[in-house]
C-alpha cells in the first residue's frame, strides 16, 4: 500500500498529516459542523432523518442507490452537507441584494456568494443600479415568454438542464424547449459522463451500467478506476467496506492515493467508532498516470490473453469465457490482434505502471469468478474517455463478466437525477423514437437536428448567436471550461433566466436582461392544490423512487420547478398552446401518466410502481444479456491510439482537477479537505517531490501554473502553492473550479464533447510578484 502521509508535516500553513481514517468522528464531527454553520442544528438533523428514507426526500447530493432494507440513517457526510446547504436559515432577500451591487458580488469566492442562502423572491437585474431587484412572477414569466418569442429561430435559445432536477420537471423542460422548436439541450451530463451515454451504447447497446446493488454482494472482484468514493459518493463506502468485511478484492487504479479507498470506519458500526478501528477498503493500489487508464487497460488485456494461451498450451482450463464470447460478442479477433501488436514500451510508459504491477492485477482478475467495474469521472474526462469506456467493457467481455450476478459495469453518476433528466428526454441527440414519440402523444412536430452540447452552446454564445438561456438549476459558467471565454460568452445573452434555490456566480454574469426565479429545494414539501406533491428521481443503478420533502418552504413566493417550467412555457407558447400546462403541475400524477405514454416500455404503470417502497427499476437489456446493438452483440471496440496532450515536451505537465472534500460539484462547502490534509484553504497543487527540484522549487513556494500550449498567455492561475505529494512523474493536481482556466474550451474527449479537466498540460513555474 502507498504511504499516504502528508511530506509537508505542518510545514506549511492550513497543510498537516491527517491520520484517521475515512467516515468515523472525523464524519461526525464534520456533519455536527456543517449544521451549525448553516443555522440548522435542530431542524437539520430531524431532516437528516428523513434523508434516502421510502416516505421521505432524495439526498439532493450523489446517485448512489439506496438498499433494499434501509437503516435508521441513511445519509453520508457530504450528503448532510448538501442537506444543510439547502435547508439553511440563511436568505438571500431583496434587502441583500439591495445591499450589494453586482460587481461586488463578482468579487467574492464561490462560497461566500453561495453561502447568502435561499433565493426568496424573483429577482431581475437592473442595469443602472447594478442591482437584482424584486420581480411579481407574472412580470417574469412575461419577459422570458416575450424573449423566446422574439427569436429569429428557435435554434437562438439554449436550455440547460442541471442534474438536480426532478424527473417531471425535466420531462416538461424537454417538452418546453422542443415545443420552441430546438434540441439545444446542454446539460450537465456533457461535463461528466457523456463518454458513458457516447461509449457504451456502441459496446453494449445502452449508455446506462448494468449492475444493481445487490451484484456487489456477489462480486469476488471489484475494480475501481478514476474516483475518489470518499468524496464523491461516500454512500458507496458502506458498500465497499462490506465487500471488503467478506472477503472481496478491491483494486483501486488512481493517480492519487485516497483515504477512503485505504480506509473507512463506518460511523454506523459501534465497534469501530467505539475502538477507533477500521476497515481495509483496497487490497491493491495502482497509481496510474493522469490520462493513462486507456494504457492501463490494454495491459491488463494483454496480460489476460498471455495467460489465456499459457493455460491453453498447458492443457489448464481456459482463462477467456469462450462460450460467451461465441454466443454474445463480436469484433474478438480485431480486438486481440490490436492488444498483441501494442508494445510493453509504450504501455507501461503511457499507462505509469510497470509490467510486473499490470501482470499481477491481470493475474488476480483471471481468477476472479464475478467481477463489477466501477468509474468515474477521473476516466471520463479526457481526450478519448469515450473510447476508454468501451476498453473498459472491453475487459469485462473477455471474460462473460456483464450480464450475470455479481458482475457488470458500475458507471459512478454524480448528481442525484442526472441519469433521470437523461431518460425523461434532456438530450441535444434525441433518438428517432423518442421524437416520433413525442410528437404522437403531444401532436406536433419535434426538431430533428441535433442541438448543442455544453461546449457548443458555449462557443455559440460566444459567436453572438444565442439570444435566450433557460437554466434549470446549476451554475453553468463556474461548471465549464475556460472561464475566460465562458464568462464573456454568458455576457453576450440578450436574456437570461436562471431557476435556482441560491444565487451563484453564473448569475452575476450577466447580459441585457438577467432573471432569477427561486425554487422550491428537494428537502421542502411542495403542495399543489391543496395536495402535497412527490416527484420522482433515478439514481446511478436504474431505480426510480418517489421524493417527497417535509420542511417548510424558505419562503412563500418560491415555487416548484415543474410549476415554474410551466408558467415559461405558457408565457412563451401561448394560450393556444393545447398541453394543459397548469393542469400538469396541479397533480404531478399527470406528468407521470404522460412519461409512459412518451415511454411505455420503460415507465410501464408508473405512478402504481412508484408507490411502492423502493420503487422500481427501469429495463436494462443488457444486464440479460440482450444486446441493443446492430449486431445484436456486444462489441469489442478497438482504441484509436495512445494520445500525448503533452506533445512529447518534457517540461510539459498533466493537471488533473479534483473536488475537496468540503464540495459538490462547483458548491464550496467550506475550504477543508481533510483526507487529503488541507485546512482552510484551496490554493495548492499536489506535485511530486522531484518535479519540484527538477524545476529549482521547494514545498511550500508560491507558483503559477499555465496551459500549456496557450499562445495568449492569459489561461493562468497564480501565487498557488507548492505540495509535495506522492503522485506519478509528470502529474500534477489542484482544485475544480479554480483551475478551470487552465482548461481549453477546444480541448474536449473527441466524440462526446465532455471537457478534458482531467488531463490538462500545463507548465509550473516559480511565482514572480
Amino acid at each position: 500500500m502507498a504511504d499516504d502521509s502528508n511530506p509537508a508535516g505542518g510545514k506549511i500553513p492550513g497543510v498537516k498529516p491527517y491520520g484517521g481514517p475515512a467516515g468515523g468522528w472525523g464524519a461526525l464531527k464534520a456533519v455536527a459542523g456543517a449544521l451549525a454553520d448553516q443555522e440548522t442544528v435542530v431542524e437539520g438533523g430531524k431532516t437528516l432523518m428523513r434523508a434516502n428514507q421510502p416516505e421521505g426526500f432524495d439526498c439532493p447530493g450523489c446517485a448512489w442507490p439506496d438498499p433494499k432494507h434501509t437503516s435508521s440513517f441513511e445519509f453520508c457526510e457530504n450528503g448532510a452537507k448538501a442537506v444543510a446547504w439547502e435547508a439553511t436559515s440563511k436568505r438571500a432577500t431583496p434587502e441583500v441584494f439591495a445591499a450589494h451591487t453586482v460587481s461586488e458580488l463578482l468579487t467574492w469566492s464561490d462560497h461566500a456568494i453561495e453561502d447568502l442562502g435561499r433565493l426568496t423572491h424573483p429577482m431581475a437585474y437592473d442595469p443602472a443600479s447594478d442591482r437584482y431587484l424584486p420581480i411579481a412572477w407574472g412580470e417574469a414569466f412575461a419577459r422570458t415568454g416575450a424573449a423566446l418569442q422574439a427569436m429569429d429561430h428557435p435554434n437562438e435559445a439554449e436550455f440547460y438542464a442541471s442534474g438536480r432536477a426532478s424527473n417531471e420537471a425535466a420531462f416538461l423542460f424537454q417538452l418546453l424547449g422542443r415545443k420552441v422548436g430546438t434540441n439545444n439541450f446542454p446539460d450537465c451530463s456533457n461535463m461528466c459522463h457523456e463518454p458513458t451515454s457516447v461509449g457504451l451504447p456502441d459496446s453494449i447497446g445502452m449508455g446506462k451500467g448494468s449492475v444493481s446493488l445487490e451484484d456487489f454482494d456477489h462480486a469476488d472482484l471489484i475494480l475501481c478506476f478514476g474516483h475518489n468514493p470518499g468524496t464523491n459518493h461516500p454512500r458507496m463506502m458502506a458498500t465497499l467496506r462490506e465487500a471488503s468485511r467478506r472477503g472481496a478484492t478491491i483494486m483501486a487504479f488512481n493517480p492519487l492515493v485516497e483515504r477512503a479507498l485505504e480506509r473507512f470506519a463506518s460511523p454506523q458500526d459501534p465497534v469501530e467508532m467505539a475502538t477507533l478501528s477500521s476497515t481495509p477498503i483496497a487490497s491493491r493500489y495502482y497509481q496510474v498516470n493522469v490520462g493513462g487508464d486507456a494504457a492501463v487497460l490494454q495491459g491488463l488485456m494483454k496480460a489476460v490473453l498471455a495467460f489465456d494461451r499459457a493455460a491453453r498450451e498447458a492443457g489448464q482450463p481456459a482463462i477467456l469465457d469462450d462460450d460467451f464470447i461465441a454466443e454474445h460478442t463480436a469484433g474478438f479477433e480485431a480486438l486481440a490482434a490490436q492488444i498483441d501488436a501494442a508494445a510493453w514500451e509504450e504501455i507501461v510508459a503511457v499507462g505509469g505502471l510497470s509490467r510486473a504491477e499490470l501482470e499481477e492485477a491481470a493475474a488476480i482478475y483471471a481468477r476472479s469468478s464475478a467481477v463489477i467495474l466501477c468509474y468515474g469521472m477521473g476516466l471520463t474526462q479526457h481526450r478519448n474517455s469515450s473510447s476508454t469506456v468501451q476498453q473498459l467493457v472491453n475487459l469485462l467481455l473477455l471474460r462473460g463478466n456483464i450480464g450475470r450476478p455479481g458482475a457488470g459495469i458500475c458507471p459512478l453518476r454524480g448528481h442525484s437525477n442526472v441519469q433521470g433528466d437523461r431518460t425523461v428526454g434532456i438530450w441535444e441527440k434525441p433518438s428517432a423514437a423518442l421524437l416520433d414519440s413525442l410528437g404522437q402523444v403531444f401532436g406536433f412536430t419535434p426538431p430533428r437536428d441535433h442541438g448543442h452540447t455544453v461546449v457548443e452552446a458555449i462557443a455559440a454564445m460566444e459567436a453572438g448567436e444565442i439570444k435566450v438561456f433557460v437554466g434549470l438549476g446549476g451554475n453553468f459558467a463556474v461548471a465549464a471550461p475556460d472561464p475566460l471565454r465562458t464568462y464573456a460568452a454568458m455576457r453576450k445573452v440578450d436574456h437570461a433566466v436562471h431557476i435556482a434555490t441560491k444565487p451563484n456566480r453564473t448569475h452575476l454574469l450577466v447580459g441585457r436582461e438577467t432573471i432569477l426565479l427561486p425554487c422550491l429545494g428537494r428537502t421542502e414539501m411542495d403542495v399543489q392544490g391543496g395536495v402535497r406533491q412527490s416527484v420522482t428521481v433515478e439514481d446511478s443503478m436504474s431505480m426510480v423512487h418517489a421524493s417527497r420533502g417535509l420542511n417548510p418552504p424558505a419562503s412563500e413566493q418560491l415555487m416548484s420547478e415543474p410549476a415554474i417550467v410551466a408558467g415559461i412555457a405558457r408565457a412563451a407558447l401561448g394560450d393556444e398552446d393545447p398541453v394543459d400546462w397548469e393542469g400538469l403541475t396541479a397533480d404531478y400524477d399527470r406528468i407521470r401518466d404522460l412519461i409512459e405514454r412518451v415511454f411505455p416500455t420503460a415507465f410501464t404503470d408508473y405512478n402504481t410502481r412508484v408507490r411502492q417502497p423502493g420503487g422500481f427499476r427501469l429495463p436494462l437489456p443488457h444486464a440479460e444479456r440482450k444486446w441493443n446493438t446492430p449486431s445484436g452483440k456486444a462489441n469489442f471496440l478497438l482504441h484509436p491510439g495512445l494520445d500525448d496532450p503533452r506533445k512529447g515536451d518534457a517540461s510539459v505537465l498533466l493537471l488533473t482537477t479534483l473536488r475537496s472534500h468540503d464540495q459538490y460539484n462547483t458548491t464550496i462547502y467550506g475550504e477543508n479537505d481533510r483526507y487529503r490534509g488541507v485546512f482552510g484553504r484551496r490554493d495548492v497543487v499536489f506535485v511530486h517531490p522531484d518535479d519540484l527540484a527538477e524545476r529549482g522549487i521547494q514545498e511550500g513556494d508560491r507558483i503559477d501554473l499555465a496551459a500549456a500550449f496557450d499562445e495568449t498567455g492569459a489561461r493562468v492561475v497564480r501565487a498557488f502553492t507548492a505540495v509535495a505529494r506522492k503522485i506519478p512523474r509528470g502529474c500534477v493536481a489542484a482544485y475544480y473550479p479554480e483551475t478551470n482556466a487552465l482548461v481549453a474550451l477546444e480541448d474536449h474527449d473527441r466524440r462526446s464533447g465532455t471537457p478534458a479537466y482531467k488531463s490538462a498540460p500545463v507548465r509550473l513555474s516559480r511565482h514572480e510578484t
